[in-house]
């Protein structure tokens, strides 16, 4: 094999192998992807998010601008790419969700359970952000943007507009601009260089969250917020109302049409004044950026984090496709496309703050956020400058709407996925569609504490703990089981038998050292740079945190709480006999399908292994010959013999 490419003799056509028999081995019990564009869409709509729009461009220009693509693209390869085709080989492999998967080594599906409990925390959350796009979205139906001006109910009197009212007395104004003189114009750019209270800001704050003034004040209910939250669980129940039948031909529209907005507001920035310089800021190269370590360990996080390792959703897609679809190929195709849509979204959000900066007269840097800052208040206050503002922003939120729901629809489906799977029932998996409008409903009232003016408190809270360390030791977790608890000959073994080819020596390397390395490096960096968190100028109490790290803890304390009770299930007479049996691969490991499995994993006397004796024969030829090979280098070392091997690729 190539070191990082397929083998170039093993075409492959349609995800199956070239030179062998094209398998319509659909699961009729737990159905396959339409086709595997629809599973290509749906896992781009999955890793492709709202961080890519509100998380990456902020981090880049933070962290050395073009300096800090190096970084990001190393890690791309070296732990992205390889953690991406893991999970999607795992998954496909075994035709399971993220707790079915773990027959592979039973003592470990703590972490099925640990990726559970994530999800569950990400889809509670990510719905409310959801549902506030879905907000802004309907208050942009109207001629002028409500967060335009600063002559509203909930506004202060430190509010300061960007954009002067059209209404105003002309006579007025033209005293005011006479009076505008040196002085008048010293106090201007004090104003300018202070902290602004802009229009969208106080309407994010004081109008849409209402917000309260502490996380323990929870409140009244925001019923508009309410009402969108519903609006957003339906939505994804009713486009997960068949499962993968429904969604995979929804992710024709919402994974591509994103690509369509952002490429509309990009022509649309690029030519607005200003937008160069935005642009500049984004990408002019620090490179001395580069010996910092905290640069490595930002790139490393956001590659880790936005191509969603570790939440079990990777698995549960896979877990659709067909036993020798080509994943090897799927996954450099999907992590190079969300990668390359992080990039190119940055263009989109910096063209923009570079008009507004140029606008105002300020630095790019006062007008770059990050999050909910940069979605909610920075960038719908720069397209308050633009000709008409409102399409603009019913495109924007449109976008974030779309990219939100195609993470989304993978959280739910992941718990769908992992439930039905579990029980197993006919009557289940015939009713799965009941099983789905359930998770809904409990995601639903469960988000409904986010809706409440103190709702911003505990959804930042969650995005930063829920979902922040305990990934990385999952990760990890993963990893070493299947190397080394399971064994990477054995797993080498059985991705040549679903691909046709054995995975090219750079994988092999990576998922052995290398990726695990690299999330263990990503682990130590989160713990070194951990800071409590804060909102603006609110410093959140020690018992909220306390909160975050329960539940950071209550995802990963599942793997040793079940590791625990298998071996305490498992039979044997001593402690090590109950831990190896818990270890060894269940006996219903391996391929779905009957037909799918062959040599090690069919059935004494069944028709597949019958076919393959064959191949078993050839392979105890095979270890005869190594034999014969080992004995005469022995013989020749003695220097009775000369004997040349070449070892086998």
């Amino acid at each position: 094999s190539t070191w990082f490419g397929g083998p170039v003799a093993v075409p492959v056509l349609n995800g199956a192998v070239l030179g062998e028999p094209v398998k319509m081995d659909k699961n009729s019990r737990r159905g396959n992807w339409g086709n595997q564009i629809e599973f290509i869409l749906t896992s781009v709509g999955y890793a492709v998010g709202l961080g890519n729009v509100w998380r990456f461009p902020y981090l880049c220009y933070r962290n050395g601008g073009g300096a800090f693509m190096f970084p990001y693209f190393i890690m791309l390869v070296f732990c992205g790419i390889p953690l991406f085709f893991l999970e999607l080989s795992f998954g496909q492999f075994a035709s399971q969700g993220c707790l079915g998967v773990w027959r592979i080594s039973p003592m470990f599906k703590g972490v099925g359970y640990g990726m559970m409990v994530v999800s569950t925390y990400i889809g509670i959350y990510y719905n409310v952000v959801i549902c506030i796009a879905f907000y802004y979205f309907f208050s942009s139906m109207t001629n002028l943007l409500p967060w335009t001006y600063c002559n509203n109910p909930w506004n202060t009197a430190s509010c300061n507009g960007v954009v002067t009212p059209k209404g105003i007395n002309s006579t007025l104004a033209n005293a005011t601009r006479s009076l505008v003189t040196g002085a008048a114009q010293a106090a201007v750019e004090v104003v300018n260089k202070t902290k602004r209270t802009s229009p969208s800001e106080e309407y994010w704050k004081h109008y849409v969250l209402n917000i309260s003034d502490d996380i323990g004040n929870f409140g009244d209910v925001r019923l508009p917020i309410l009402g969108c939250l519903a609006v957003s669980w339906v939505v994804v129940f009713l486009c997960l109302i068949r499962g993968v039948k429904s969604s995979g031909k929804v992710v024709y529209f919402t994974a591509t049409f994103p690509y369509v907005v952002l490429t509309i507001l990009f022509i649309r920035g690029i030519t607005l004044e200003g937008a160069v310089t935005g642009i500049k800021y984004y990408l002019t190269p620090q490179w001395h950026k580069i010996l910092d370590a905290k640069v490595w360990g930002d790139a490393a996080s956001q590659i880790f984090y936005s191509l969603g390792c570790a939440w079990g959703g990777l698995i549960t897609m896979a877990s659709y496709n067909k036993f020798h679809n080509n994943c090897y190929r799927d996954s450099i195709i999907i992590s190079i496309t969300n990668c390359a849509t992080s990039v190119y979204a940055g263009f989109v959000i910096f063209s923009i703050l570079g008009f507004m900066a140029h606008h105002l007269n300020v630095d790019v840097s006062e007008v770059a956020d990050h999050g909910p800052g940069l979605a909610f208040v920075a960038y719908p206050e720069a397209l308050t400058l633009l000709p008409i503002s409102p399409l603009w922003s019913l495109l924007f939120f449109f976008m974030l709407i779309l990219l939100g729901l195609g993470t989304q629809f993978c959280l739910l489906e992941t718990l769908v996925t992992a439930i039905v799977d579990e029980i197993g029932t006919d009557w289940i998996m015939k009713n799965k569609t009941v099983v789905t409008g359930g998770v809904a409903v409990v995601g639903f009232l469960l988000g409904v504490p986010l809706t409440t003016q103190a709702g911003i408190y505990w959804l930042l809270l969650m995005d930063n703990y829920a979902a922040s360390f305990s990934l990385v030791i999952i990760s990890c977790i993963m990893c070493i089981c299947i190397m080394y608890v399971y064994g990477h000959k054995k797993y080498f073994k059985d991705v040549e038998m679903m691909l046709g080819f054995p995975p090219p020596i750079f994988f092999r390397v990576c998922w052995r050292f290398v990726s695990p390395i690299i999330i263990s490096f990503i682990l130590i960096f989160t713990v070194i740079q951990y800071k409590p968190i804060t909102y603006n100028d609110y410093v959140y109490p020690g018992w909220s945190l306390a909160i975050g790290f329960a539940m950071a803890l209550s995802s990963v304390i599942c793997i040793p709480i079940y590791a625990l009770y298998k071996i305490a299930k498992s039979e044997g007479n001593t402690f090590l006999e109950r831990l190896k049996k818990s270890c060894r691969p269940d006996i219903k490991w391996g391929p779905a399908l009957s037909e799918d499995r062959i040599g090690r994993y069919a059935a004494p006397g069944s028709e597949a292994d019958v076919e393959v004796r064959p191949l078993k024969e050839e392979l105890k030829e095979k270890e005869e010959e190594k034999r014969d090979e080992i004995s005469l280098s022995i013989q020749g070392s003695n220097g009775s013999t000369a004997h040349n091997t070449t070892p086998s690729a």
